[in-house]
């Protein structure tokens, strides 16, 4: 069980304790409220309640219950699979599936599919995330590796934190882009007035680039396509916010229902990155989904 210690400063001193771990961690608030209430959450040595109030100097102790394990299955889920090797697989992932089981998505995930349809992966990130090198949203479509053995894994893990791999979105996003490219270099942590939103912030922060180009532009709306040099929860959803331009469609942190989109118009076109055995440059591209198609060619009838 991982063990956090926090103090109070000055300027904290007064908020409740729940509200103020929830916006201090990665942690959600009734998260932490399920803590206190078991008796994980200490000040100075004793329990206390969600409704505490904090002193200046105050210590905190939260003792973390490592999370109960998922059961996953195998499940004959119909993935297009676009490259597979003994090392990798590379999938076009369509909107709406998760990534991998969690809370309230136990079966049905990519995980599942990958798992009937290749029987092992990698097991690095353990097994509710096995093979998974790196995700992206469920509404978001495109393409995805995963690695099938460990040291697939490793080395595709190591190329994104070096920053060699390849990824390119594209992207419908509202209003009128004035700039044919640009680097909306800013740092993204999480939003402290809503803890399942991410924001660009200095707070608890990481670097976070994203370079986009113009593609089109229609009365409204601008198609775009984002090339992501850093990987951080909803990079380009809150790196185009930040700049004025929500993604269409996106119910976080856009206006949601602008287009007939179910779900944020983004989609993963391009991956390139050194296979991890034959250390030859493989690079994929595959076109955006229907839903995107038709809605660019009604913008462009517009």
């Amino acid at each position: 069980m991982e063990k956090v210690t926090r103090t109070v400063k000055e300027n904290d001193s007064g908020q409740r304790i729940d509200k103020w771990l929830a916006a201090d961690g990665d942690w959600s608030r009734a998260q932490v409220q399920q803590w206190i209430k078991d008796g994980f959450v200490q000040v100075g040595g004793r329990q206390v309640k969600a409704n505490y109030k904090l002193n200046e100097g105050d210590i905190v102790d939260v003792r973390i219950p490592e999370p109960e394990p998922l059961e996953v299955k195998a499940e004959n889920i119909k993935i297009d699979v676009i490259y597979e090797d003994a090392d990798v697989i590379v999938v076009n992932k369509p909107r709406g599936m998760v990534v991998h089981p969690a809370p309230g998505h136990a079966s049905g995930t990519l995980v599942n599919a990958l798992l009937y349809h290749c029987g092992d992966l990698s097991g690095i990130n353990g097994v509710i995330r096995p093979g998974i090198v790196h995700r992206i949203d469920k509404d978001t479509s495109g393409l995805l590796m995963a690695a099938k053995n460990d040291v697939a894994h490793e080395s595709l893990a190591r190329q994104l934190k070096d920053k060699t791999i390849e990824r390119k979105y594209k992207a419908i996003v509202h209003g009128i882009v004035k700039h044919e490219s640009g680097v909306i270099d800013a740092p993204i942590g999480r939003d402290v007035k809503d803890r399942k939103k991410m924001a660009v912030t200095d707070q608890n922060s990481k670097s976070a680039i994203t370079r986009f180009t113009v593609l089109k532009r229609f009365r409204n709306f601008t198609y775009v396509e984002c090339q992501l040099e850093t990987g951080r929860t909803h990079q380009i959803r809150v790196h185009m916010k930040y700049i004025g331009h929500p993604l269409a469609g996106d119910p976080k942190y856009g206006p949601s229902k602008t287009l007939p989109l179910n779900g944020q118009a983004l989609h993963a076109a391009v991956l390139g990155f050194i296979h991890p055995g034959s250390e030859e440059a493989m690079r994929f591209e595959v076109p955006p989904p229907d839903i995107i198609q038709q809605t660019l060619e009604g913008l462009e009838r517009d």
